[in-house]
């Protein structure tokens, strides 16, 4: 199984930037991709952003260009720049992997919040 433990939320400005963090531990060497959920209040949780294994990238719409993941393989940890922030961004954000596990895994969340 996997641990995941999500940081790096937080209360920013319009168009102002966040990094989001989420490290895994455990049988980490099951995991090939990693993504980034997120939740409105209200809404249903929606796709954001998956990085795999082979580092291969994929973008929800509404963050493209604005947003960017990457990994670091050493430190076992997914990031997710966030710039350009927008209030419509403002959400509980979630990491998940996915593996060869009897079923994903998600992280706690961490709040990010766009407002003035």
């Amino acid at each position: 199984q996997v641990q995941l433990v999500e940081s790096g939320g937080g209360l920013v400005q319009p168009g102002g930037s966040l990094r989001l963090s989420c490290a895994a531990s455990g049988s980490t060497y099951k995991i090939y991709r990693t993504g980034w959920y997120r939740q409105a209040p209200g809404k249903q949780r929606e796709y954001v952003a998956t990085i795999s294994s082979g580092g291969v990238k994929n973008y929800a719409d509404s963050v493209k260009g604005r947003f960017t993941i990457s990994r670091d393989n050493a430190k076992n940890t997914v990031y997710l720049q966030m710039n350009s922030l927008e209030p419509e961004d403002t959400a509980v954000y979630y990491c998940k992997v996915e593996g060869a596990f009897v079923r994903d895994y998600w992280g706690q969340g961490t709040q990010v919040t766009v407002s003035s």
